[in-house]
């Protein structure tokens, strides 16, 4: 969907609208779980976004098998 999501959630109306204008229409008793299911994952990708990387390099400089090993504790 183009607009965002209120602070209230997406309502199961407001899914079922947003699936008939990505043309996947859903039966009526799917529009709740689905609408659940959208804000689950609004809720999670909220709290990833609040968080601070920092000095945290992307994953492209990482290389498997290249880390160095400490016995160490």
């Amino acid at each position: 969907m183009s607009t965002a999501m209120s602070a209230a959630g997406l309502t199961p109306q407001e899914a079922a609208l947003g699936a008939d204008r990505a043309g996947f229409p859903m039966p009526a008793g799917r529009h709740a779980a689905v609408a659940a299911t959208a804000n689950h994952i609004h809720s999670v990708v909220a709290v990833l976004r609040e968080l601070d990387f920092g000095d945290t390099p992307p994953a492209a400089a990482y290389r498997a098998g290249e880390e160095k090993t400490d016995a160490a504790v």
